[in-house]
């Protein structure tokens, strides 16, 4: 079972942080890669910066460390997967952690993109889908920016972690 369809979209709090994320999930998965990649281009411009302080990168060592030794093919792939939420040990990685350090390990890629890490084809070019999701994202003020990117981040990767049953589910107390 994959993050993404155990995960709601809670923390997108509004109509248009809401209407973000859905266009986010309506995007094919190059889509997706792609509009990560703008996203973090535009930071510090006209979108908000995720607050990399706020992570704790050891815990994303294979993500942060090993990713960066592998192959622009190997690491596109493993970009994929996770997108996709499948099964793979670094989607595993990836969906072990909180949506703080996933966002950090968006905000590592993006900046070490072209250099460590594979970058965008030279010859890509923007659809109609991913400038109107860009837009959306530059209106947004920066809670509901920093929600959308928490949002997004914490639907992929894969996690076989099941949520807690609640007393409803159940039907009994918890007892010490």
């Amino acid at each position: 079972m994959t993050t993404t369809s155990k995960k709601n979209i809670s923390q997108a709090l509004s109509n248009e942080t809401l209407k973000v994320v859905e266009g986010f999930n309506a995007l094919d998965t190059d889509a997706k890669l792609a509009w990560f990649y703008f996203v973090y281009e535009k930071m510090g411009k006209s979108i908000t910066p995720a607050a990399p302080d706020a992570a704790e990168p050891e815990l994303a060592p294979m993500l942060l460390g090993d990713y960066l030794k592998l192959s622009p093919e190997q690491q596109l792939t493993i970009m994929r997967d996770i997108v996709e939420g499948k099964d793979t040990d670094y989607s595993r990685a990836y969906g072990a952690i909180k949506e703080n350090n996933q966002l950090l390990v968006w905000y590592a890629w993006a900046a070490a993109m072209g250099d460590q890490v594979v970058g965008m084809p030279n010859n890509y070019q923007r659809t109609d889908a991913i400038k109107n999701l860009l837009s959306q994202t530059e209106k947004l003020d920066f809670e509901g920016q920093i929600s959308v990117f928490r949002t997004i981040a914490g639907q992929m990767g894969y996690s076989d972690v099941q949520p807690i049953e609640t007393q409803a589910q159940t039907g009994k107390t918890p007892s010490l």
